[in-house]
């Protein structure tokens, strides 16, 4: 093997990174957006081409990155020839739809959202072909699943154009949901999951009892891709996309996926009665099926789609032979496919661009008008048909040739009877093609007049067409070097000697050979009387079956939605609680418990009041829910008896976090009921509460016996990791906060990511609320006159101002000691919270907010910035992010002193705290100014003019009295 230096993951990342190009040039120009578009690709191909002389030469060029290993998921890529072969078509035909797309393309289509989902799917299908690791492989094939949806139905207000994308997702994705459990039970046969030591183990593959499950589950998965029977109706849907779309998915990329893992599979899967019968049998069905369909097509794009579907059914019968030349054969025939049918779409495409129809019963005598469209056309299709000297003609002698010789149930003589009769209709759609497309009277009834169009829409096509006929004359030159070294990969083994040349002698697949040309001939002849009979014909169509699946699917899910989603968050919670208990209740029962090794300690007095008090105020705030008020304090009483039993525990900062958010939340509650009823309004009828309060008491006796279970036994956990590597891995002697800020920085990361969003989420929600349907109830919200004789207490306002200072210089004291001491960023937050709570509380929320001086969303942006900035630092000494240093410091006159990096990771969870807090403040506060509060000039004073408005207020209702 070859190490790659970095070329094959960057050409895979290339589609990737390229597709946020066209999107940014498309506002400087249709040209340049394609040139955009198309360079990405090309340097995928010159990388690519550097890689090739190597591959060529029988070695293998990998690639390997360490991701998530205890998964088994690595970043590992190889190129083979297999991976060389499809490579190259994904790149080479992608370059040549790129050119073809920016002359089909009208004005009107978004042509930067078109390259950009190209680049995507892309990138998508290279990373298929040259993952070296399932995982990552199924990654990449979900991928291409999503980004196909996306370019089918690209042409949004087509309403087939929706569907026919609905449909490919709904059926790849089911197959791509099978076809993960079947490799992740290949990755347990095998012991891993890299294709690299996959392939190594065939015999042992081969041999599970679990074979047959991988097989079929796989096989689905790859069978659903490439449209084999009876997944096949989706792939002619898929022609709603524009043509370019269509002319890539159905050559190079999409369809062939579900090929690509089978010959990727042959060595480990291919070699048993299993394989040989179930994909030969699929591919001969689907090859004679599609063949059959496309001949009666009158939709160009639907004739050559559902030859696509007959072809690819061709391809599935050789791998599924499971002889080496079968294999040696289906490669060839890849190549040769690509070439034939990537001209073929284009040239429909060009069709209908200039005629402005694909009906081929509208059509006819285009030969004498787009001259080079019909030359480009029929050699295409002629290559189709397989006939000599174009490519088809070759591969498909040497299909006919393995199946005169395959043993099929039992005999030769079926095979070769449905092998000819598929050939023989492939002949009679691909003379249809060229006879009523391009020959015939010319017509004087065209939707449009006809005529060749811009040398840019056939450049491709023409250069596509040039190696079918090169191919075809010079195919030991051209063709075989690339197929011995693909068929090698495919094989694993030694290649069986073959020559790819035109004339192999008189043998029983000339004679089919001749049987289907004259065959195909005749039909031609006999079309219109064929159409009828077919037309006539009753029998089933594959589309309304499945739209009829999909609704009743639909329906039942809809029925079992209503019953069990009805909009009730306590049903919800009760079934997933009760599911809870009962897992917990059957995993206790069966875990075989061993015996209690601890005693109960002594429960001292006043840890046993304290205990009675959170049970009792637990217990009343269900009671007395209703009353939001009393719920809110005894809520709070619940939190303080928590913080009390850290502090009996040992865990001051435990204590310290739970004190300061439950005052913050208090607070904040508490300003938010000023705005709510004071009680909240029966809802649940008697029997639901009963229900919830035995599902409630059942949760919470669980996890009481849970724990007590864990006390009174010796269990091993981390703690002794963590105590032990505080000090000496992350240079703190807190090992809570070292926990937060090293140990476990990412989660503490994720969780002031998630803060902030909920800061902004509540800004959001206010802003709408107050620009909504719903601020016109807050426009007729008024304060009563009389609500208090001192809205700004003296006493109140004199305190918040003395502890401001107090309050910022603990903050900052808590913040620094945290590493060495209980504190840290996230408490320090709190504590400065509140003290700016206090202030708002105090002297009114539009006093306070006047004399604001930092804008609260930018403190939570510049806090998460900063702890990601830490956090990546680690990059740059080649250390995992988030990974902390330290050292210490001796600065005259000071004594030595610490500095870790996790102080700035701190400082980021800081910000953020203190930002998304105040923003909740602010969200809150504008309600109340929406609602008419006002502003006093003096803060510690309400207002005088409000006194002159009271007492008249007060006069006026003794007058009513009178």
């Amino acid at each position: 093997m070859v190490s790659a230096s970095g070329l094959l993951p960057v050409m895979v990342l290339l589609p990737f990174i390229g597709a946020l190009a066209p999107g940014l040039m498309i506002r400087a120009g249709r040209n340049a957006c394609a040139t955009f578009a198309a360079v990405p690709t090309i340097l995928a191909l010159v990388f690519l081409g550097v890689m090739a002389p190597d591959v060529m030469a029988g070695n293998t060029v990998t690639a390997q990155f360490s991701w998530l290993p205890q998964l088994g998921l690595n970043a590992n890529f190889f190129l083979d020839g297999l991976g060389l072969l499809f490579a190259g078509m994904i790149l080479g035909v992608g370059l040549l739809v790129i050119i073809y797309a920016r002359f089909y393309l009208s004005g009107d289509d978004p042509m930067g959202q078109f390259f950009t989902y190209l680049l995507l799917f892309q990138g998508a299908m290279l990373g298929i072909v040259v993952s070296d690791n399932i995982l990552l492989l199924l990654v990449f094939w979900e991928l291409t699943s999503l980004s196909s949806f996306l370019l089918i139905g690209y042409w949004k207000h087509l309403p087939e154009g929706r569907q026919g994308a609905r449909m490919a997702l709904a059926v790849t994705g089911a197959g791509g949901l099978a076809m993960i459990a079947g490799m992740l039970i290949l990755g347990n046969i095998a012991g891993s999951y890299d294709l690299s030591v996959i392939l190594q183990h065939g015999d042992e593959i081969r041999a599970s009892d679990h074979y047959l499950t991988a097989l079929i589950l796989i096989l689905l998965g790859a069978f659903a891709k490439s449209a084999q029977f009876p997944f096949h109706f989706w792939l002619p849907h898929a022609m709603a996309a524009p043509t370019p779309v269509s002319a890539y998915l159905h050559s190079a990329t999409m369809v062939k996926a579900g090929v690509f893992l089978m010959a990727r599979m042959w060595p480990v899967l291919a070699g048993t009665e299993a394989w040989f019968y179930i994909v030969s049998t699929v591919g001969l069905i689907t090859m004679v099926i599609g063949a059959l369909i496309a001949l009666f097509k009158d939709d160009l794009k639907a004739l050559l789609a559902y030859s696509t579907v007959s072809h690819l059914g061709l391809l599935t019968m050789l791998l599924g032979l499971g002889t080496r030349l079968a294999a040696v054969v289906a490669v060839f025939h890849i190549i040769n496919h690509l070439t034939f049918k990537a001209a073929l779409f284009m040239s429909a495409g060009i069709v209908d661009h200039e005629a402005h129809t694909r009906d081929i019963k509208r059509l006819g005598g285009l030969a004498s008008l787009m001259p080079a469209t019909a030359t480009i056309a029929v050699v295409a299709a002629l290559s189709m048909a397989g006939i000599p000297p174009l490519n088809g003609f070759m591969s498909k002698e040497m299909m006919l040739e393995e199946v005169a010789h395959a043993d099929w149930f039992g005999g030769e003589w079926p095979i070769i009877i449905l092998a000819t009769v598929g050939a023989l209709f492939s002949v009679a759609y691909s003379f249809r093609f060229i006879g009523h497309t391009f020959f015939g009277p010319v017509r004087d009834d065209y939707p449009h007049h006809p005529h060749d169009p811009p040398v840019g829409m056939l450049i491709s096509p023409a250069l596509l067409t040039v190696m079918v006929v090169a191919i075809g004359l010079a195919p030991g030159l051209l063709a075989e070097p690339i197929v011995r070294v693909a068929s090698a990969a495919v094989i694993g083994g030694e290649l069986p000697e073959f020559h790819l040349k035109l004339w192999h002698g008189v043998t029983p697949a000339l004679f089919m050979s001749i049987v289907a040309v004259l065959g195909g001939a005749l039909f031609l002849w006999q079309h219109k009387r064929l159409d009828r009979a077919w037309i006539a014909t009753p029998r089933p169509e594959a589309k309304p079956i499945f739209d009829g699946l999909v609704s009743r699917v639909a329906l039942g899910s809809r029925r079992l939605t209503e019953v069990a989603h009805n909009g009730a968050i306590s049903r919800y919670l009760a079934i997933f609680t009760a599911a809870t208990i009962l897992l917990g209740l059957a995993a206790y029962r069966g875990g075989g418990l061993a015996a209690p090794t601890r005693e109960m300690l002594p429960v001292p007095p006043l840890v046993g009041i304290g205990f009675v008090l959170l049970v009792v105020a637990t217990g009343a705030t269900v009671l007395i829910h209703r009353n939001r008020f009393l719920a809110l304090i005894l809520t709070s009483v619940v939190g303080l008896m928590v913080s009390f039993g850290f502090v009996y525990l040992s865990a001051p900062d435990l204590a310290l976090t739970q004190i300061t958010v439950d005052t913050v939340t208090v607070m904040l509650m508490l300003l938010a009921l000023h705005f709510l009823p004071k009680e909240t309004p029966r809802e649940s009828p008697m029997g639901l509460r009963i229900r919830d309060g035995i599902v409630a008491l059942g949760a919470g006796a669980g996890v009481a016996a849970l724990s007590f279970t864990f006390l009174l036994r010796d269990v091993s956990t981390i703690s002794d990791y963590h105590l032990e590597n505080s000090y000496k891995g992350g240079g703190g002697t807190n090992v809570v906060n070292v926990i937060l800020v090293d140990f476990r920085g990412y989660d503490t990361y994720g969780e002031i990511i998630v803060l902030g969003i909920a800061g902004l989420t509540l800004f959001a929600l206010m802003e709408a609320l107050l620009n909504g349907p719903a601020s016109r109830r807050l426009r007729n919200f008024t304060f009563p006159p009389d609500r208090s004789r001192d809205r700004h207490p003296l006493m109140m306002v004199i305190a918040t101002r003395v502890m401001m200072p107090i309050a910022a210089m603990v903050g900052v004291y808590i913040f620094i000691r945290g590493h060495n001491l209980p504190g840290g960023g996230f408490v320090a937050g709190l504590v400065i919270s509140i003290a700016l709570l206090m202030q708002y509380m105090a002297s009114g929320f539009a006093w306070a907010q006047e004399r604001k001086r930092f804008a609260y969303h930018a403190m939570i942006g510049w806090g998460v910035v900063i702890a990601g900035l830490t956090g990546a630092g680690a990059w740059l000494a080649g250390e995992p992010f988030l990974t902390s240093a330290f050292g210490y410091f001796k600065v005259p006159p000071f004594e030595e002193f610490e500095l870790a990096t996790a102080s700035l990771f701190d400082f980021g969870v800081f910000l953020t705290v203190l930002g998304a807090v105040m923003l909740m403040l602010y969200s809150l506060s504008r309600l109340a100014r929406y609602a008419g509060e006002t502003v006093n000039e003096e803060p510690m004073d309400y207002d005088p003019s409000r006194r002159v408005e009271v007492a008249r207020i007060e006069e006026q209702e003794k007058k009513d009295e009178a």
